[in-house]
């Protein structure tokens, strides 16, 4: 089979990280087939239509690194790739329907109804098997009647005909097995709107059929509309594709669907890209915005629904891909969790390495007006992405680029005693006759200086550290001297032995007086 297989959003608003997992497994089922990846825009409802959605969707798309094969801007030779250019196949596909008999007119208002919905509660009233034929439909109304609601300007819309008596649906999902439905419980589903625009449920079965699509994976929400899909796809003769839908991302407590409140309220994105909504100005972070690097983000989406197998978590897209089937997708909901986030964050910023990170490194230090070379760079990176989350931690440790201007009190007074200037002192007489100022020679040195003095490490080593960072934790103290070179360590510990010595002593007097 030709793998062919598409990702449908609509230019309502921003991607939603559960609509990039959807666009993700997508990518990966076509890559994993050597099939093909498409992009469709959906835009048909203009009433929720978002100017500057379409190109998010798509700056974000690129930004995960799932570029389609074909689409909008790609091409292909199965377009347009935007709905709102595809009328045409849409009035056929109608027509089709119309003059087979499976589907009818219906010029029923809103008003209309409502007025029997209301009238019908506590019961659920629809538009039914059951039900149309009581209403202002061309099921029933003569051609004269017909004709003369049109020549009124009378609005309509196009029904689809469910099957008369209640028949099962079967429908094989990839991910859940054999799922059945009874044709009873459909509604007369509008397939053509009274402004001539297809709903989704007439233009993506279109589309897919006209696409060649071979695989239908979507979210779970789509569901309940697949015994419509497949009951159009047996009224136009043809052949449905294989449906897989994919389950819900959870809130973080687990309970229901991962929404932009929980994000708002949780302190954590839902979106890839930072979005300004235009209209009210109002502006929701993005992952990449917040520092994520986009292969930390899709491998979380990734595993959000997936599992390999075994107990690896940590995958690259092109490596996932060579190990993706849609059977190793959950049927159950996956729990979010903005921790587990993260934590695909560190893995994947130490697991590159610094290397990759030295231009965004240096980017970010033009920001604070400092320009530092590869080699101090890589220096820096080395040193500090063990211990932190994001790159911007590194570019915001202060004592990198000079010495402390404040001292932990906590820690000065914990750590600090009334000999440690001396030990300091002594140190720096051991450190200065160094010629070569390597992080081995300095723990060397060290080590040294406490045997000789029968010291213990935390006597000396937290202090050391108090006086070049003015802060009680960070990277190997050994590391961070070689990386400022022995003049700048021997400088920031006689500076900041002498700062933190004054402040005990001002301390000292203002307990007294």
């Amino acid at each position: 089979m030709d793998v062919r297989v598409r990702f449908a959003p609509s230019p309502t608003g921003p991607l939603h990280m559960g609509g990039v997992r959807t666009a993700l497994y997508n990518w990966l089922f076509a890559r994993a087939h050597g099939g093909t990846f498409i992009l469709r825009v959906e835009d048909t409802d203009q009433g929720r239509f978002v100017e500057g959605a379409e190109a998010y969707i798509e700056e974000a798309l690129a930004w995960c690194g799932l570029s389609p094969d074909e689409g909008v801007k790609a091409g292909g030779d199965v377009g347009p790739y935007r709905q709102s250019e595809r009328g045409p196949l849409y009035q056929e596909a109608v027509a089709t329907l119309l003059d087979q008999g499976m589907a009818y007119l219906a010029f029923d208002t809103p008003e209309e109804l409502n007025a029997l919905r209301k009238a019908a509660e506590p019961d659920v009233w629809q538009y039914d098997a059951t039900t149309r034929g009581n209403l202002r439909n061309s099921l029933h109304l003569s051609s004269e009647e017909i004709d003369a609601l049109k020549a009124d300007g009378v609005p309509y819309v196009v029904r689809f005909k469910t099957p008369d008596t209640d028949e099962t649906v079967p429908l094989h999902d990839a991910i859940r097995g054999e799922v059945t439905f009874q044709s009873s419980v459909l509604d007369d589903k509008v397939l053509m709107k009274a402004d001539g625009l297809p709903t989704y449920h007439l233009a993506n079965v279109v589309d897919d059929h006209h696409m060649r699509i071979s695989h239908v994976i979507r979210g779970e929400e789509w569901l309940p509309s697949a015994p419509l899909h497949v009951l159009l796809y047996r009224a136009f003769g043809w052949t449905h594709p294989v449906f897989a839908h994919l389950p819900l991302i959870l809130k973080p407590t687990g309970n229901g669907k991962l929404s932009k409140r929980d994000g708002d309220a949780g302190g954590f994105p839902v979106f890839p890209l930072e979005w300004k909504d235009p209209k009210s100005g109002e502006t929701w972070p993005g992952y990449r915005e917040q520092g994520y690097s986009p292969e930390a983000f899709v491998n979380m989406l990734l595993m959000l629904g997936w599992n390999p197998g075994d107990e690896r978590e940590m995958f690259l897209a092109a490596d996932a891909a060579k190990e993706f089937s849609l059977d190793r997708v959950v049927k159950s909901g996956a729990r979010f969790n903005p921790d587990k986030a993260k934590w695909f964050q560190e893995q994947h910023l130490r697991q590159a390495g610094s290397e990759p990170h030295v231009a965004a490194f240096q980017a970010l230090l033009q920001a604070r007006g400092q320009s530092w070379d590869d080699n101090t760079c890589k220096a820096a990176l080395d040193m500090m992405l063990e211990r932190v989350t994001f790159l911007e931690e590194v570019a915001q440790t202060d004592w990198l680029f000079g010495p402390p201007t404040a001292f932990q009190e906590k820690m000065v007074r914990k750590k600090w005693k009334d000999q440690t200037a001396g030990h300091l002192e002594d140190l720096a007489l051991e450190l200065e006759p160094l010629q070569e100022f390597t992080s081995d020679q300095v723990e060397t040195t060290f080590k040294a200086f406490l045997e000789a003095r029968e010291l213990g490490f935390g006597q000396v080593l937290l202090p050391f550290r108090l006086a070049l960072t003015g802060e009680g934790g960070g990277p190997s103290m050994f590391e961070f001297a070689a990386f400022l070179g022995k003049e700048t360590t021997l400088q920031r510990l006689r500076e900041g032995t002498a700062h933190i010595e004054a402040l005990r002593a001002q301390t000292s007097d203002g307990a007294t007086s």
